[in-house]
């Protein structure tokens, strides 16, 4: 699998190239409390034990979010390795076993460490579910094209309807050393940098999954210098704009411990509409619809942070903690 992306690591490339984000890992002191703040946000309940909690979306993943006892915590990211192959090769690069996984699906993993110390699972094996129908809507009829003749729009009400997860922002006091890391471990690539000063000083970027000539989401890991190594957010796509909207108001109108944040808008970089909201324990998470999409040959690109933000929406909160 070739790539031209300016940002490939030598002339060796990666130890593998991951295939997408698979799930988040957090922890939470009230696992019953993050389950209702889920099943608003769009997600159902997979499976819950004394001291854990998974979600899944309408896609075929048996889980999408998961949730282990204990004090508030991001505890780290599940990506999904392309082959068995790729697995024993990232295990014998990296001197960790390959271990059974004991969670909805089963499956095998390589569980590494990050610099910044989070958890990174790299899945293979996990066994899909049938997907769940989605609630679809009639065509849109804009100025150009009026396709929806004699049909009405009725869209439905509820929650969103999370269909998979997407991606993470995530913040570290080491950018370069970070963004190397997964680059050189996981085989992402550079979308966008982002910088204040000069594009040699970038204080964010962009990585996307290399799948070759299959188009990936622009990014899949977002990373943002900052004092302090945490989680910025993530990332849940839903089923369209529609969609996005009736989940934001069925939120708005439940109390589900958790409360908006910024949104409803559209960023530049990925160009996906996106709404933030926080959890019931202080986490960001973002519904998102309508993302760019690259292959891996796309130039990576650089830009000042005050030319990435919105093409239209509310300026980011002024206690921005994305």
């Amino acid at each position: 699998m070739e790539t031209t992306n300016q940002h490939t690591n030598g002339a060796a490339g990666p130890v593998i190239r991951v295939a997408d984000a698979c799930f988040p890992r957090f922890q939470a002191p009230d696992l019953g409390r993050m389950q209702a703040f889920l099943e608003a946000f769009g997600m159902q309940t997979a499976a819950r034990t004394d001291t854990a909690l998974y979600m899944r979306g309408t896609d075929g993943d048996p889980h999408v979010h998961a949730t282990h006892l204990g004090e508030p915590a991001f505890l780290g990211l599940a990506f999904k390795a392309s082959s068995r192959t790729d697995l024993e090769r990232l295990a014998a690069a990296t001197g960790s076993a390959i271990e059974t996984l004991d969670e909805p699906g089963g499956g095998e993993a390589v569980r590494l460490r990050d610099p910044d110390g989070r958890m990174v699972d790299v899945v293979f094996g996990i066994e899909a579910v049938p997907a769940i129908p989605v609630r679809t809507h009639p065509p849109l009829n804009s100025g150009e094209r009026r396709e929806r003749v004699g049909t009405l729009q009725r869209v439905g009400q509820g929650p969103a309807q999370v269909k998979r997860f997407g991606h993470s922002a995530i913040k570290t006091t080491r950018l370069r050393e970070v963004s190397e890391w997964y680059r050189r471990t996981l085989g992402l690539l550079v979308s966008d940098d982002i910088y204040m000063e000069g594009p040699e000083q970038p204080i964010g970027s962009f990585l996307r999954c290399d799948r070759g000539s299959d188009p990936a989401d622009h990014h899949t890991l977002l990373l943002l210098e900052a004092p302090e190594a945490k989680l910025g957010h993530c990332a849940w796509e839903v089923a369209d704009f529609d969609d996005l909207m009736v989940g934001r108001e069925h939120l708005l109108m439940n109390d589900n411990g958790g409360h908006p944040y910024w949104g409803i808008g559209r960023h530049i970089l990925g160009g996906q509409i996106f709404d933030y909201w926080k959890d019931p324990f202080g986490f960001t998470v973002e519904h998102w619809t309508d993302s760019d999409l690259l292959r891996a040959d796309a130039p990576a690109g650089s830009h000042h942070i005050m030319n990435a933000l919105n093409q239209w929406g509310p300026m980011p909160p002024p206690d921005l903690d994305f």
